[in-house]
Formats: structure tokens, C-alpha cells, sequence
């Protein structure tokens, strides 16, 4: 029987408006952890890291920052679908990040 992952990043993309025009420096990011696994995500510096761990938070910088697709599925919900105030009840309590 298949275990369903505790986390499931699906398609996500998040872009950021510039000077130049638009980056998106998360491009269709796929993975999943089960639960009582671990996952490192690993790069070079400024390759997404850093932007695909705060999109699944929902804590882009307001202004330049959005999410522009997919899904992130956390204990059966997506999150992408949850308020700013529903956001504030899972961080912290239920999923966290550490740098």
C-alpha cells in the first residue's frame, strides 16, 4: 500500500517583476516527502532555493513576488488556497523551514 506524501509541490512557478521584465526563478518545481523522511533541496546560489521554500510558505516579499502556478499539497490541503490568516495557523505549528 502507498503511503500519501505528507508534502507534494506540484507545478509550482513563482515569478518576480524587475527593471528587465519578469524572472522566474521557480520553473514547474516538482517533489514530494513522506512522512518521517527527510529532504534536502541543494544549488548553487540564486538558483530557487530560498524562493521555492518561501512559496510554499506563502511569504514572498508583497510587491514583485507571485505564485503564478501550481500546487502545494500539505496534509491533504493545498496551502496555495489558504488565507493570510489560515497561513498564520500552519506556520510554525504544523510546517516549518530552516535555512
Amino acid at each position: 500500500m502507498a503511503v500519501e506524501p505528507l508534502l507534494s509541490v506540484e507545478n509550482l512557478v513563482t515569478t518576480f517583476k524587475t527593471e528587465r521584465g519578469k524572472i522566474c526563478p521557480v520553473d514547474k518545481v516538482n517533489f514530494s516527502v513522506a512522512p518521517g523522511k527527510t529532504l534536502a533541496i541543494v544549488g548553487e546560489s540564486g538558483s530557487g532555493k530560498s524562493v521555492t521554500a518561501l512559496s510554499i510558505m506563502q511569504l514572498l516579499p508583497k510587491g514583485n513576488g507571485a505564485i503564478e502556478g501550481g500546487r502545494v499539497m500539505f496534509e491533504g490541503e493545498d496551502l496555495l488556497k489558504k488565507s493570510a490568516s489560515e497561513m498564520r495557523k500552519v506556520r510554525g505549528n504544523r510546517i516549518a523551514m530552516i535555512f
